[in-house]
């Protein structure tokens, strides 16, 4: 087994505001509340999983439709926090990702594509699953579909 260190330096700025580089080299800003301190003038730390499950499976879904031959016109990913503890640390143990879709998509293929990403390639929802309860629907076309719970299906 090997090991990789991967380094991302945080910065703090002023007030609540830090900027972390990532591997890639990209700069993040997270800042927090006034009422705490910050700014209010970057996302918060905790809101990043959602960018990062976002981004994750929305990259394998297009990824997979793409290569079924699938003519998405319009891609969007909402994730919606259902449940979070109320002690610290106050976490999310429960959301819902929801694909809204539009295009000439069959929905047995889109729902393959999200089936692939949420229990093979994204490392984000792999990372957070047994954590975290993670609900799947999609919208496509205009018609709502709930997804099976990962839970259930395992």
């Amino acid at each position: 087994m090997s090991t990789t260190i991967v380094e991302t330096p945080l910065t703090k700025m002023d007030g609540m505001k830090f900027v972390s580089k990532t591997r890639s080299g990209f700069e993040v800003a997270m800042d927090a509340k006034a009422d705490v301190g910050g700014d209010d003038s970057a996302p918060r730390p905790a809101e990043m999983h959602f960018v990062g499950l976002t981004g994750c499976t929305g990259m394998d879904v297009i990824s997979v439709l793409r290569k079924m031959r699938q003519d998405v016109t319009r891609f969007q990913i909402n994730v919606e926090g259902l449940h979070r503890t109320e002690e610290h640390p106050k976490f999310w143990d429960e959301i819902m990702v929801v694909f809204e879709v539009e295009g000439d998509v069959e929905p047995k293929k889109l729902e393959k594509a999200i089936d692939l990403s949420r229990t093979r390639y994204c490392g984000v929802s792999a990372s957070l699953r047994g954590s975290v309860t993670i609900h799947y629907r999609y919208i496509l076309n205009g018609e709502t579909t709930d997804l099976p719970d990962e839970a259930k299906e395992a």
